[in-house]
């Protein structure tokens, strides 16, 4: 019984660092501010998915080999690839077309991401004035689109000769964009400064 009771305290710190504060301080306070009757109501962060999308190099093997580099080093996961559901003759695109790739976070994978991207990866931009405040859809999630990937620590300059964009969504329960930035800026979210 006593071997028990010493594995509890390591399994509680190896918790994301955000999710921790989200349990035992964010929640509540989010609950307080947004004057929310029912706890199970507060904004709760559900999962964060990365897409790259590669549909005009969709014949460049090597582009695609970069790109899933990428999601792999940054997530720690292997990604999904994502195929054309039609046929569009413009872009020389059939249905069934592999057009890009994608990365679906959870649980303490998300968080300690979440954590990396606000408090390393957005510092690194340049001339960084904060995230835009109106990328939320009418559910409260919330997009993130970067035009390069090197400014991800974890890839080496090697990887990022090939430069490709990507798109990060936070997805949230919240409802709504106001309850959705609430929370976004709880975990630290530069938003931009409105200008009034």
């Amino acid at each position: 019984m006593a071997n028990a009771t010493k594995a509890t305290p390591q399994a509680s710190d190896s918790v994301a660092r955000l999710k921790k504060l989200y349990i035992e301080q964010y929640a509540a306070e989010l609950k307080k501010e947004l004057d929310l009757k029912n706890a199970h109501n507060v904004p709760k962060l559900e999962k964060i998915v990365l897409n790259i999308g590669l549909g005009r190099g969709k014949d460049d093997k090597k582009l695609f080999e970069v790109a899933e580099n990428t999601l792999v080093k940054i997530t720690g996961q292997k990604p999904v690839n994502t195929y054309s559901k039609v046929n569009i003759a413009t872009f020389k695109l059939r249905e069934g077309n592999k057009i890009g790739m994608k990365v679906t976070l959870r649980g303490d994978r998300m968080y300690e991401f979440m954590d990396r991207f606000i408090n390393i990866v957005l510092p690194r931009l340049r001339d960084f004035h904060g995230v835009s405040a109106k990328a939320f859809d009418k559910q409260g999630n919330y997009s993130v689109g970067l035009t390069e990937q090197s400014i991800f620590p974890e890839l080496t300059f090697e990887e990022t000769t090939t430069a490709h964009g990507m798109q990060i969504v936070f997805v949230s329960n919240a409802g709504n964009p106001e309850n959705a930035k609430a929370l976004l800026t709880k975990f630290g979210m530069p938003f931009e400064k409105e200008n009034k």
